[in-house]
């Protein structure tokens, strides 16, 4: 987007000091995507931006700009979910932190963005987060290119076979035989078919759907790290969701 963009969807995915009383915030919008703007005097005691410009709160947003860097006119707020639960709250961290490594900048998504709305209301309301958050790994994965079905095997074209085992690689997703560098082996069949689906309840669903999912992560985040990661390691009945 060029010139004036008024009353666009967005949230906050991040945000920073700039200068002296500004802030530097990341946002996800509908129809820009991620870009950056900066808040002039949002840092100051008295603006109410600095309440305003906060994570998951749903808001429009007006800013101008031709660079990269926008700046912004107008926030206002809207209502929406609120997440309360510490373990709802560092999920949706992490979240916002793989959209903000992640996602080219003014790269409009709106199927993802879509998604997002969906991840922050159900992170307000369900006490088991694991489910949402590999949900919503493999969605953003899909947006970026690396969508992969449970139940086929890509080296070969078949079916995934209940009594079979597989390996699973991020740039060719399931296959029936292990390639050169393949991340994960033994994936057993009858799993992957669960998988498909859509079974996240049992144990040996999630464990292989986050070693599948936390793979992908990993490739696409090309060695960075995910600060996120160590809040969940501090909370007390982790079970490392991420």
């Amino acid at each position: 987007m060029t010139g004036p963009t008024r009353q666009e969807p967005a949230y906050v995915l991040h945000r920073r000091p700039w200068r002296e009383t500004s802030l530097m915030v990341d946002i996800f919008s509908l129809n820009a995507g991620r870009i950056t703007i900066i808040a002039r005097g949002g840092n100051s005691a008295k603006s109410p931006l600095k309440a305003q410009l906060q994570p998951f709160q749903p808001l429009l947003l007006d800013w101008t700009g031709r660079s990269d860097l926008k700046t912004l006119t107008q926030a206002e707020v809207r209502g929406g979910p609120a997440l309360k639960r510490t373990l709802s709250l560092y999920s949706g961290l992490y979240v916002n932190e793989l959209l903000q490594r992640l996602l080219p900048q003014a790269d409009p998504h709106p199927r993802l963005f879509a998604s997002y709305i969906d991840v922050i209301a159900e992170l307000s309301e369900a006490a088991d987060v694991e489910p949402v958050l590999r949900r919503f790994e493999q969605s953003l994965a899909a947006e970026l290119g690396y969508d992969f079905a449970w139940d086929l095997a890509t080296d070969t074209g078949d079916a995934v076979e209940a009594a079979g085992y597989y390996c699973y690689d991020p740039e060719q997703g399931i296959l029936a035989a292990p390639s050169a560098g393949v991340r994960l082996q033994n994936l057993s069949g009858a799993t992957l078919l669960a998988l498909a689906s859509g079974n996240l309840e049992s144990t040996e669903c999630r464990r292989v759907a986050k070693r599948v999912t936390r793979v992908l992560v990993d490739y696409l985040l090309q060695g960075r790290p995910l600060n996120s990661r160590s809040l969940f390691s501090h909370h007390r009945g982790d079970r490392n969701e991420s």
